[in-house]
């Protein structure tokens, strides 16, 4: 297994026709569930010259490249600055998740100054993209029969419940089980999962439908409850931060 804080990326930096502001690893190995052949999911932000984004061209908003490294599969997927910080304040999860992300393999002061104004985007409404991601994971554990689905079915849960009772953005499934009262089995199933990619879940339907039902219950009620507000705080913030960072260069 490829050791992804271990990562050198800076030939595949210097390759970008744009500065790369931040790279992150997100997926499986961001979530705590990494197998013995997983992906490594490099993802981050790049920025485009002012002239890119004024003229008749088409930006080149969103950028990626995948190479193989060590017999590992490598995939790295950028966004230029607006678009990604426009999907920070779309209650997007995801890109949250890849910004605050501990596993940085390259970051600048641009990243470390946007990681600080993050905080100031989260509301009551990012409970719907957890609930939206598990519910499209729980559809595909049903029609695979898969462990990987599976966990993430449990680990978009458990991350939105702990957001929306206060504790911030965590992707990391082991850390959760020790925040939030969760099934039992998931270690095993995370032990399972690092022995494969790809393999049946082997557990019980009922029981696990059973539990994600409940858990979508707590989510509801933590959202219900949570002093997260409705809207974010800092969008001239960010409409700042990404006008002074364009002009910068």
């Amino acid at each position: 297994m490829l050791d992804a804080l271990a990562l050198d990326l800076t030939p595949v930096v210097a390759e970008q026709p744009d500065p790369v502001l931040f790279a992150t690893v997100s997926g499986a190995h961001l979530y705590g569930f990494p197998s013995r052949d997983s992906d490594v999911d490099l993802r981050g932000v790049h920025l485009l010259p002012a002239a890119d984004l004024v003229g008749l061209r088409e930006p080149d908003e969103t950028r990626s490249r995948m190479w193989v490294r060590d017999g590992v599969e490598m995939d790295l997927v950028t966004h230029d600055l607006r678009k990604f910080v426009r999907l920070m304040l779309r209650r997007n999860g995801y890109v949250l998740e890849q910004l605050l992300s501990p596993l940085v393999v390259h970051t600048t002061d641009a990243h470390r100054e946007l990681a600080g104004l993050a905080p100031g985007v989260l509301t009551t409404h990012h409970a719907h993209h957890y609930r939206g991601f598990a519910t499209t994971q729980w559809r595909l554990f049903e029609r695979t029969g898969e462990l990987k689905p599976l966990l993430y079915t449990f680990r978009a849960l458990l991350t939105g419940i702990h957001l929306m009772r206060g504790g911030g953005i965590e992707a990391h499934l082991p850390t959760l089980l020790e925040a939030v009262d969760a099934p039992a089995y998931l270690p095993e199933l995370i032990a399972a999962k690092a022995e494969r990619e790809h393999g049946d879940a082997g557990v019980e339907h009922a029981r696990v439908a059973a539990d994600v039902e409940r858990l979508h219950a707590v989510l509801d009620e933590a959202q219900t409850d949570s002093a997260l507000p409705d809207s974010p705080s800092v969008h001239d913030a960010l409409h700042a931060f990404v006008v002074r960072i364009r002009l910068e260069g």
